[in-house]
């Protein structure tokens, strides 16, 4: 069974940095699209920063010049490195992927990680 374990979450001081990874597992599967959104107290879930097909990278406007998105394809995991956090980057973050088989997407979900970052 797929599953994508998130870690990397914590507590941080604004202005600090943290580094969130995910790691898909289970099964025999290629990677189209994988990222992280998030979900902030009281509001909907949004686009943090995606990789297509291993090449397009997507950022929210608010996660622009502050984070990076990687992936190691080998180990099929993607990374978020976030710097220079604001209070307003609190939220739970989950890793989103698009995973293939054959010619099925299937679409998973991690448990999510939080993030808290005090002014």
């Amino acid at each position: 069974q797929v599953q994508l374990v998130e870690s990397g979450g914590g507590l941080v001081q604004a202005g600090g940095s943290l580094r969130l990874s995910c790691a898909a597992s289970g099964g025999t599967f290629s990677i189209d699209a994988i990222g992280w959104y998030r979900q902030a107290p009281g509001k909907q879930r949004e686009l943090v920063a995606r990789i297509i097909s291993g090449v397009t990278t997507i950022y929210a406007d608010s996660a622009k010049g502050r984070f990076t998105i990687s992936r190691d394809t080998a180990k099929n995991t993607v990374n978020l490195q976030m710097n220079s956090l604001k209070p307003e980057d609190t939220a739970v973050y989950y890793c989103n992927a698009d995973l293939r088989r054959g010619t099925q997407i299937f679409h998973y979900w991690g448990q999510g990680t939080q993030v808290t970052v005090s002014s």
